[in-house]
């Protein structure tokens, strides 16, 4: 299943537990706070100050481990 900006945070590990190293990679430290069940990555990431273009290269990032 593809990853997309606009999944829960939660939902996203769920699918792919590695997802997290990318998130961290990002600023993403949010992992097990409670707005992960109910905030999107996109959601999350501005709130961690990063852009558009971050947003969609972590996305990318993610889905290609999916690949793997």
């Amino acid at each position: 299943m593809k990853i997309t900006k606009d999944m829960k945070i939660d939902e996203i590990i769920e699918k792919n537990p590695n997802a997290v190293e990318i998130m961290f990679k990002y600023g993403l430290h949010c992992i097990g706070c409670a707005v992960a069940s109910y905030e999107s990555l996109e959601e999350g990431a501005k709130a961690h100050g990063l852009n558009e273009e971050d947003i969609k290269e972590m996305v990318k990032e993610i889905n290609e481990l999916e690949e793997k």
